[in-house]
Formats: structure tokens, sequence, C-alpha cells
């Protein structure tokens, strides 16, 4: 039993926010999984471009949290593609106790408030 690696809670994330985008019906175009580039998705939605910012938040920090400094780099981006800015921060936790790390081999509980136009 080993503690999540940042990428690994990344993945974790990505996997959570990609399936809610397709949900939603966005048609995937890029998608970027390294944690230190940005933005992770690119995406079409009604014929309009998507660029959505994933953050894996562990527990105490709260999802809800921007850093505005930082995403108005990847909205300015955006803004030379037409695109619209999304911040999908998903809070993890260990489900046994909130203030252990997130592990491989137990369960956790995810707050994930849905997609934040920047």
């Amino acid at each position: 039993m080993s503690q999540l690696t940042d990428q690994e809670l990344h993945n974790l994330a990505m996997n959570i926010v990609g399936k809610d985008l397709e949900e939603q019906g966005y048609e995937f175009l890029g998608v970027n999984s390294d944690f230190k580039k940005d933005p992770q998705f690119v995406a079409l939605r009604d014929k309009k471009l998507h660029f959505v910012v994933v953050r894996a938040i562990e527990y105490p920090h709260d999802p809800r949290d921007v850093d505005m400094i930082f995403l108005e780099t990847v909205k300015e981006q955006a803004l030379k593609f037409n695109a619209r800015t999304f911040y999908a921060g998903v809070g993890l936790a260990n489900s046994k106790d909130y203030e252990l790390p997130v592990m491989s081999s137990e369960d956790y509980v995810v707050n994930y408030p849905g997609l934040k136009e920047i």
C-alpha cells in the first residue's frame, strides 16, 4: 500500500473530469495528462472551443479555490483561439481518515463541484 504520487492524483482527477465532460457532450481535440502542462483538455462543444484546467486538490484544501493569477495566463492563451476557459478542481481525501494521504489500495472521497468558467 503506497501513497499516490502527484501524477497519480492528477490522473485520477483527469479521469473524473474527463467522464464529466463526456457526459456533457464534449468532443476531445487534445488531452494532456502531464500534470505540469496546461490546459489538460482542449474540447469542442456546440462548435465552441473550450480549454479545461484540471487540478487534484488534497484535503484539507478546497477544490473551489482558484489561483486566478495562474489561470489568467491560460485564459490569455485560450482567447487567442477564441476559446472559453474552465477550471476543474477535484478534491480528494482518504475515505477512512481525511487527515491521511490518499493511498493506492484504499477508498477515497471525491469532492468535485464541476466546471468553473474563468
